[in-house]
């Protein structure tokens, strides 16, 4: 995969620290009671999209690179299933669970589409026996 000079210039990146900023935002207002519960864990989760996808930039080669992308992934569906329970519980308003909700779809994409190029530029006869191109 061709890397570009800096992990800023993801637009992954970019769209995964905007997803952080209104997780910020939006847990402000929660209650006292979740203030290291919920609301905390929430914002450690969208932190960690971005600080994933600025590690797997790091890495010196692909197959660390997709670890790192995996665990930004991973770490998206944790966000988007804490936004999901916070609204269940009546912490957002239905638009802004939607909208959050809305910019981790986005930024999940972003982040297949990097594994997608890091999967095509992947050796087939590198590939595990179980894996379905094999």
């Amino acid at each position: 995969m061709s890397r570009t000079r800096h992990y800023r210039d993801l637009i992954a990146w970019q769209k995964a620290m905007e997803l952080a900023r209104a997780v910020y935002a939006q847990t402000e207002e929660f209650p006292k009671s979740e203030t290291f519960g919920l609301r905390m864990q929430m914002r450690r989760s969208a932190v960690n999209v971005a600080s994933h996808i600025a590690e797997a930039h790091g890495r010196l080669n692909d197959v660390e690179m997709r670890k790192g992308l995996g665990a930004a992934r991973a770490a998206i569906n944790e966000l988007q299933t804490q936004i999901e329970l916070a609204a269940s519980l009546g912490f957002f308003q239905a638009s802004a669970s939607e909208e959050l909700l809305d910019l981790g779809t986005r930024v999940a994409k972003l982040i297949n589409g990097l594994l997608g190029v890091l999967d095509s530029n992947t050796d087939p006869a590198r590939q595990p026996a179980n894996s379905p191109s094999a």
